[in-house]
């Protein structure tokens, strides 16, 4: 799931809104911490550039 996803769905399931950039910084934390994987995708339009970062729990 990419940020966007994950906040969307946060969202709805708090019935209030959710930080994008807060979602993002957990996400990171959970990256450090070995619990989630970031996976960059490529871009689509452009060759050589990074598209979305999809993550990933960790088993």
């Amino acid at each position: 799931m990419n940020v966007s996803t994950i906040c969307n769905h946060l969202s709805s399931e708090m019935k209030k809104p959710v930080n994008w950039n807060t979602v993002k910084k957990y996400l990171e934390e959970l990256v450090k911490l070995d619990k989630v994987q970031a996976i960059p995708l490529p871009h689509s339009k452009e060759e050589n550039k990074t598209g979305l970062i999809v993550y990933s729990i960790k088993k």
